[in-house]
């Protein structure tokens, strides 16, 4: 018998708080040149598809690099790369835009398959391409004629959202155009950023041939805030050149940034379809964050707690009286879920206060998040001018001491506290002196 909790019934439940959260978005999703020379590129349209039947609105951006060296190697001619972008004359223009033609053919060819007994079946995708990319000259950088390289000077916003309104998928190269009639050949990160920057995009996403960006001991990271402390690298120039692109994108206003693999062919999907996704987000603030709580989050703390209150192991609470309470919970937020919380409760008079409901969501257990706001909220308290915390446990009575408490008597709870004192229940009581340092 399938296990209810892993069955792909209960998995796609699990999705509705995104499929809800996607619908009526705008993602730029950015596919290299590799794509098309990988055995993947149907396969990720077919999620394109799916995403696109979910009500996302969808806008491919799609690079051509190993396409264009292998066209010019064949031709017998050479080109230069400058700060990573090609130097584009009047002999390689042609080609470029021979190859972008023909890639932009394939990809329609592709977006228009609707057989029987496929994932495309009765998809009735619409993808649209044209001049919504208008651009300008690079000129000379460093000394060296760029010709007919050019920068993204603007971004026909109008045009491509009156196509998505109608439902259509919008299809963007590595060229722009001019008013004066020319064609220019640009970087892809160039038009992925201005693209999503200017639609204001929900999201930029870019595919990668591996799995995201990897620190120095070759571990994936799972996700990054573009104003944490310290710049990242990759020991990889090719994930740096992307993390390079979704930074760029974040700084420019969009919220989120993902690299996710094209070879794995349930990376997209999973990346946004699931709370730990696949690949690395990059994000303009922390993925995971830590908050007062406030109304809205009553439902949220509610989930975390009630299997605890059922137990026995946490004393049940109404929804009422944690709607009264709300105020003195902190919780830990990861990608709009609760996965862990604590709640404070002064006693002024006396200098104490009680630490309860600290509780870490089952998926998110052994990673110190309690642990985070344990010190957290003894920080508050410090800052309230209090002296000491005090926890009353029945079950958890070894963490408490780990974490520096000692065990104490019910005498020496306030006055108040010890009325509320559940003697059924025969909670032990730890206490911990505050320092500076706590």
């Amino acid at each position: 018998m399938t296990d209810p909790q892993n069955s792909p019934i209960s998995w796609f439940r699990n999705t509705a708080p995104y499929i809800n959260r996607h619908r009526g978005s705008t993602f730029v999703i950015v596919i290299p040149g590799a794509v098309q020379e990988s055995n993947a590129l149907g396969r990720l349209l077919h999620d394109v598809a799916l995403l696109s039947s979910l009500g996302v609105r969808l806008i491919l951006v799609f690079g051509s690099r190993p396409q264009i060296n292998r066209r010019l190697e064949e031709a017998g001619i050479k080109s230069a790369l400058h700060k990573d972008q090609r130097i584009t004359d009047s002999e390689i223009l042609p080609h470029v835009l021979q190859v972008i033609g023909a890639q932009r053919i394939e990809l329609e060819a592709l977006l228009s398959l609707s057989l029987p007994n496929s994932p495309m079946q009765d998809a009735k995708l619409r993808a649209a391409s044209g001049n919504f990319v208008m651009a300008q000259p690079l000129g000379v950088v460093d000394g060296i004629d760029h010709h007919l390289t050019g920068r993204v000077r603007r971004i026909d916003c109008e045009g491509i959202e009156s196509l998505l309104d109608s439902g259509s998928l919008v299809l963007l190269s590595s060229v722009g155009y001019s008013p004066t009639g020319e064609a220019f050949n640009l970087s892809l990160g160039d038009v992925a950023i201005s693209a999503a920057r200017d639609l204001k995009a929900d999201k930029l996403i870019i595919l990668a041939s591996g799995e995201g960006i990897h620190d120095s001991d070759g571990a994936l990271i799972k996700q990054y805030a573009v104003d944490q402390e310290g710049a990242l690298t990759s020991q990889d120039d090719e994930e740096n050149r992307l993390l390079s692109i979704a930074c760029d994108a974040c700084h420019a206003g969009v919220p989120r940034s993902h690299i996710v693999s094209f070879n794995n062919p349930d990376a997209l999907l999973g990346e946004l379809f699931t709370t730990d996704g696949s690949g690395t987000l990059v994000t303009s603030r922390p993925y995971e964050q830590s908050r007062w709580a406030s109304i809205g989050d009553v439902g949220g703390v509610l989930e975390l707690i009630a299997p605890l209150e059922e137990s026995g192991v946490l004393l049940k609470r109404s929804r009422e009286l944690l709607e009264t309470e709300i105020g003195r919970f902190r919780i830990l937020e990861r990608d709009g879920r609760t996965i862990a919380c604590a709640a404070l409760y002064p006693f002024a008079e006396q200098q104490s206060a009680e630490l309860a409901c600290i509780v870490s969501h089952p998926d998110y257990r052994g990673e110190q998040r309690a642990r985070r706001l344990l010190q957290e909220l003894e920080y508050e308290a410090l800052t309230q001018g209090l002296t000491e915390v005090f926890v009353l446990t029945t079950q958890t009575a070894h963490w408490f001491l780990e974490q520096g408490f000692v065990e104490g008597s019910l005498d020496q709870l306030p006055p108040a506290r010890q009325a509320l004192y559940n003697l059924q229940r025969n909670s032990k009581v730890f206490f911990k002196a505050l320092t500076q340092d706590a």
